[in-house]
């Protein structure tokens, strides 16, 4: 037990879904908690996810720029400036093992995630797998600062609690005429997370033919492809390559719903109260990192005994030829447009 700290400094410096996981804890913190000292470090660019939220100081750093243990070293000097008397390790890699172990010689207590990688061990490994729910990542990012004797309510709605200047790129994306609006995210990190793209396309033409507009995303590097795609139907836009993160962001919370993987979108839409429609191979929502605030019913998902086979899809198919990923293949258009047409 430690005594209750009154500045606290949070780590968890990415990935961008991980960051966004962690907003509805750190929300709850500054409203339920006001009078602690709040600051986050962690990526630059996930600045606009905490702007909104009163209060939390965000550090913004770029890890290139502290490389090795003499730039880590460098880092803490600098973060040591701001007297922080707890450290709250939401990551736990080496990176921000050193941090805290460099504030802990100078006399800074820490508490650490526990990320229960023995159940999800049982959850994913071949034979006999433990098909439970486990904690989600936001409850495992609240009980580290529960074991600081915070009491914590996760609450959060939006990131947008009072609403959202849009600026005029994604007002002239929206366009003035009113009709129902998708964003379809089809890529993600890895092959066992990625829906078969050109059954992504009869999703595309499904929507397209009933007029609704559809807005691409992806990474720039991603764009041409994108492009290409949407040349390929009426209504359809690549945004990849035109807006800003912050207006992705904005872009995101206007959409009817959001179709995406297991990836960084699902987590985006969470954060703007925008429905998900995601789609799982590899992975599972029970491995506790489905988007925050999402119907589990909107998952779609087919049932073998070979999934889920990693938590982070960083595995090999076990399965080989034809039936390689199966866990995506199985999956209809149809099955997708089933949980679409929930919202459109």
């Amino acid at each position: 037990m430690i005594n209750k700290p009154k500045r606290i400094l949070a780590i968890r410096l990415s990935a961008m879904g991980d960051v966004a996981i962690s907003v509805p804890v750190i929300d709850a913190m500054r409203k339920q908690h006001p009078e602690i000292d709040l600051y986050i470090l962690s990526n630059t660019a996930f600045a606009p996810f905490f702007e909104n939220i009163e209060g939390v100081k965000f550090i913004g750093i770029k890890l290139k720029d502290y490389k090795g243990l003499k730039g880590l070293y460098r880092l803490y000097k600098e973060l040591s400036i701001y007297g922080f008397d707890l450290i709250v390790d939401l990551h736990n890699v080496i990176r921000s093992k050193f941090i805290r172990w460099f504030f802990r010689f100078s006399g800074v207590k820490s508490l650490v995630i526990n990320k229960g990688r023995k159940e999800k061990k049982a959850l994913t490994r071949r034979k006999n797998k433990k098909l439970v729910q486990l904690e989600t990542s936001a409850e495992r990012y609240a009980d580290v600062f529960r074991k600081a004797r915070f009491e914590l309510i996760l609450d959060f709605k939006t990131i947008y609690p009072n609403g959202v200047d849009l600026t005029d790129k994604v007002k002239e994306l929206l366009g003035s005429v009113e009709t129902k609006k998708i964003g379809i995210a089809p890529y993600a990190m890895h092959t066992g997370k990625i829906y078969p793209l050109e059954r992504t396309d009869e999703v595309i033409q499904y929507l397209a033919d009933r007029g609704i507009t559809v807005y691409l995303f992806g990474g720039r590097n991603e764009a041409d492809e994108l492009n290409n795609r949407a040349a390929k139907y009426s209504n359809c836009i690549t945004v990849a390559g035109k807006l800003s993160f912050k207006e992705e962001l904005q872009l995101i919370s206007q959409l009817d719903v959001m179709l995406t993987m297991d990836s960084g979108n699902m987590h985006l839409a969470s954060l703007v109260d925008t429905p998900v429609v995601s789609v799982w191979g590899a992975t599972h929502p029970y491995a506790g990192f489905y988007g925050w605030g999402q119907k589990l019913s909107d998952a779609v998902q087919i049932d073998l005994l070979c999934r889920p086979c990693s938590v982070y899809c960083s595995k090999p198919c076990y399965r080989k030829g034809d039936d390689e990923y199966a866990c995506m293949k199985l999956i209809s258009p149809q099955m997708v447009i089933d949980k679409l047409n929930y919202y459109i």
